[in-house]
């Protein structure tokens, strides 16, 4: 863009979007207002361009102007509301039963755990420990202390957390439990309603974390995030250690005591009322 006045804030004026973007200043100022009801794909591949989304960015776009368009209810699958009524089939189970050296688990766009291994549950123990938390790694992230100690970096991890959360707005705005999670969070907790105000968006697939887990200390892992084509809107992510490193023996550490803790749960004798 060619130089010109002081400008006031950072960032593109009004009319210098629309021209990077090949429109009208009035039209851009409509868009910019929400009014996306019947914009063309052309239209907002430009705009896209113009302002440099990233994936995340452009795909977050493109469901808001389904949302506003009234296409969304044609074209995207029928998703569950309430994670109780969905268990995991066997052989989901059993796959994440077989991820013996991570912690592995299944979780929605609300980011509420569906499943895991055993050691995904030993893992997040601190998540489970709190009934409040409704096993919700947003609302644990943001209302339960615990989470500053878990997470040694927590602001990464919460805006993290809002981002997938503004992203699985987008994808499914109709969606009443989420929009029941959001009024919680942003009623009691003033980092989250500052950090939903952003409208950051996120596609998290892999990278690194650091945890500190209560029992085993301090805990370096890869993830990866799986979307899962036979379910819709959910995604299996499978955390590791680098071989050879502490973070691997605190996790072997950590599938011990979960091993022995369960063999001691199944030795108990049943009582009877």
């Amino acid at each position: 863009m060619p130089t010109g006045p002081r400008r006031r804030v950072p960032g593109l004026r009004r009319s210098e979007v629309a021209a990077l973007a090949d429109m009208s200043v009035e039209y851009y100022a409509k868009l910019e207002r929400g009014n996306l009801a019947g914009v063309s794909p052309a239209v907002l591949e430009a705009l896209a361009r113009a302002l440099r989304l990233d994936d995340a960015e452009r795909a977050h776009l493109l469901n808001l102007a389904q949302v506003a368009d009234g296409s969304d209810a044609l074209t995207r699958p029928r998703r569950r509301r309430i994670k109780d009524q969905w268990t995991p089939h066997r052989s989901l189970q059993w796959t994440l039963d077989a991820v013996t050296a991570g912690p592995a688990f299944v979780r929605n766009g609300r980011m509420d755990i569906l499943a895991a291994n055993q050691l995904g549950r030993a893992f997040y123990a601190d998540i489970h420990a709190t009934p409040g938390n409704q096993a919700n790694l947003a609302r644990f992230n943001f209302l339960d202390p615990a989470s500053r100690r878990f997470y040694p970096d927590w602001d990464l991890f919460a805006d993290m957390a809002v981002a997938i959360l503004r992203t699985e707005a987008g994808r499914n705005p109709h969606d009443k439990d989420l929009h029941d999670l959001v009024g919680e969070l942003s009623t009691r907790s003033d980092e989250f309603r500052t950090r939903w105000g952003a409208h950051d968006v996120r596609h998290h697939g892999t990278g690194t974390k650091r945890f500190h887990h209560q029992a085993v200390g301090d805990l370096t892992l890869a993830f990866e995030g799986l979307e899962m084509a036979a379910e819709p809107g959910l995604t299996l992510t499978i955390y590791t250690a680098e071989p050879g490193s502490p973070s691997e023996e605190g996790l072997r550490l950590l599938a011990s005591l979960a091993a022995t803790q369960a063999a001691d749960s199944a030795s108990e004798p049943s009582t009877t009322s």
